[in-house]
C-alpha cells in the first residue's frame, strides 16, 4: 500500500516516512529531494531548475510533476512514501491523472493531525547537530541532549533554524491548514483517507500507520 502523507509543520512526517523506509522498505519521494537530485545530476533540466531556484523564484507545478512522473514511473512496481505532494487540489488531481496513467491504484492518503501549541514547540525547540544533522527539542524532556547545546552522539554544537519563530511559524500553520482542507475533502470523497492524531508521540504515531496499513491489506 502506498502512501500519500498530508501533514502540517512539525507534525512528524519526515520522522513517520524514516521509520517506514527503514522498517518496512519504503521508497521515500520528496518533491524537495527530487529537485536537488536533478540539479545534481548535471543535465539540461536540472540547469533549469537550478537557474529558477537560484533567482529566488518558485519551481513551477508543471516542473515538479514532470520530475514526479518520471520518477513513479521508475518505481511504480515498489512500495513509496509520498512527501510534499499534492500540496493543493490542483495538484491532487494532476497525480490522479498520474496514477491512472501508470495503473497504479492501491494507495492511502493519510492526515497526521496535531494542536498548534504542540506544533509550535516541536518547530521552535528543535536543535540540530552542526556536525552530524541529528535532532533534539529543548521543550520535551525524552528529546533532549543531555548537555545543553551540545549532541550526545559526536559533541558537535546544537543550532536552531534562523527562520524558527513563533510569528513565522504561525503563519506557516493557519496557511498550510487553509490550503489543505480542500485536499483533505478531496481525498475523503474518494475514500481514501485516515487521520492520525500524532500528539502521542512518533511511536503511538507509526503504530497507527501500521494498523491502518495492515487493515487496508487485509481489505485488498
Amino acid at each position: 500500500m502506498n502512501i500519500i502523507f498530508i501533514a502540517p509543520p512539525a507534525a512528524g512526517k519526515g520522522t513517520q516516512s524514516a521509520l517506514l523506509e527503514g522498517n518496512e522498505g519504503y521508497i521515500h519521494l520528496s518533491t524537495g529531494d527530487l529537485l536537488r537530485a536533478e540539479i545534481k545530476k548535471g543535465t539540461e533540466f536540472g540547469t533549469e531548475i537550478n537557474n529558477i531556484i537560484s533567482k529566488g523564484e518558485l519551481v513551477s507545478d508543471e516542473i515538479i510533476t514532470k520530475l514526479l512522473k518520471n520518477e513513479l514511473e521508475r518505481i511504480k512496481d515498489q512500495k513509496f512514501i509520498l512527501d510534499g505532494y499534492p500540496r493543493n487540489l490542483n495538484q491532487a488531481e494532476t497525480l490522479n491523472q498520474i496514477f491512472a496513467e501508470l495503473g497504479i491504484d492501491n494507495y492511502q492518503a493519510i492526515y497526521l493531525t496535531i494542536d498548534e501549541e504542540t506544533a509550535m514547540k516541536r518547530a521552535l525547540g528543535r536543535v540540530v547537530c552542526s556536525n552530524c544533522g541529528a535532532t533534539y527539542n529543548k521543550y520535551f524532556q525524552e528529546m533532549m541532549p543531555k548537555q545543553e547545546g551540545i549532541c550526545d552522539k559526536c559533541h558537535g554544537n546544537l543550532t536552531a533554524r534562523a527562520d524558527d519563530n513563533e510569528e513565522t511559524f504561525k503563519t506557516r500553520f493557519k496557511t498550510y491548514l487553509d490550503v489543505t482542507n480542500p485536499l483533505l475533502d478531496y481525498y475523503k470523497e474518494k475514500g481514501k483517507l485516515e487521520v492520525v492524531d500524532t500528539a502521542k508521540g512518533p511511536e503511538n504515531t507509526y503504530a497507527c500507520i501500521e494498523e491502518i496499513l495492515r487493515s487496508k491489506d487485509v481489505d485488498n
